[in-house]
């Protein structure tokens, strides 16, 4: 939470809706990084160098989890995606280690201008999250600190020499015409091969467990894929095998948290 020389330095103000709806938080202020402790410290405020202005929107997903929050400065660089879907593949990205420090935060998704963020579930709510989000951010891109450590970001559709005629298509298509309408919401799509007709396709972001995210699969880019490549017979959205261990160990976490509140009511 804030401290209250942080709350002096925080203003909001309304923006016109784009898209679903859209807030805007102007945030003026910078925090030193700790290195031993890897915290933010309190802004000086007798200090001119640590002032700084930045604004941060917010834009609804399709996915009530998830939250698109927009820096108003570069993420990634251009059609450029980082997946973290649990805290362990954090490790790689300083800022997704500090975004998942802040409790009620399930997954982080990095897109060229955009972060997601996406809440365990909705008895979670983001007017709590959210303060802490935009401080977290604020102070990560004040700090200087690569957004990436040594990590390359997904280069899935990236077109290979033993890559056939239909596969260069499916690729070229799914970087220019469906990735970027997917972006807009806050997620991603990864293309994970083409088998016997059919696309294999891993939903990123706030895709993951949209509740829209299978008439996004079959209503739009399998119909797309369909008309414009006859050798596509269908699209299907797979997991990794990360992902698949991922999500067991989330939700036997879960399971644990659910088995004490239970402990607790009785007492």
């Amino acid at each position: 939470m804030f401290t209250q020389n942080t709350k002096r330095f925080i203003r909001f103000y309304p923006l016109f809706k784009l898209r679903n709806s859209v807030s805007q938080l102007h945030i003026t202020g910078k925090r030193q990084w700790n290195k031993k402790t890897e915290h933010f410290l309190s802004p000086k405020l007798n200090n001119e160098q640590f002032f700084r202005s930045m604004f941060i929107q917010t834009q609804d997903t399709p996915n009530p989890n998830s939250l698109k929050f927009l820096p108003g400065t570069k993420v990634l660089e251009e059609r450029q995606t980082m997946d973290f879907p649990s805290v362990k593949e954090a490790a790689t990205s300083p800022l997704a280690k500090l975004l998942f420090r802040i409790e009620g935060v399930k997954a982080v998704f990095f897109g060229p201008d955009f972060i997601t963020v996406t809440k365990i579930d909705d008895d979670v709510e983001w007017k709590i999250l959210k303060p802490e989000i935009f401080a977290t951010i604020m102070d990560f891109f004040s700090s200087g600190l690569p957004i990436l450590l040594d990590v390359k970001p997904n280069s899935d559709t990236e077109i290979l020499e033993d890559d056939d005629e239909v596969v260069q298509m499916i690729k070229e298509l799914l970087d220019s015409r469906i990735r970027p309408t997917v972006q807009e919401d806050g997620g991603d799509i990864q293309y994970l091969g083409f088998e016997d007709g059919i696309v294999k396709l891993k939903m990123q972001g706030s895709c993951t467990n949209c509740p829209s995210s299978v008439v996004t699969l079959k209503s739009g880019i399998e119909n797309m894929l369909q008309f414009y490549i006859p050798e596509v017979k269908g699209v299907e959205s797979v997991d990794d095998e990360i992902s698949i261990i991922t999500k067991y160990e989330f939700e036997k976490m879960e399971r644990k948290m659910r088995e004490k509140e239970k402990e607790k009511s009785k007492e």
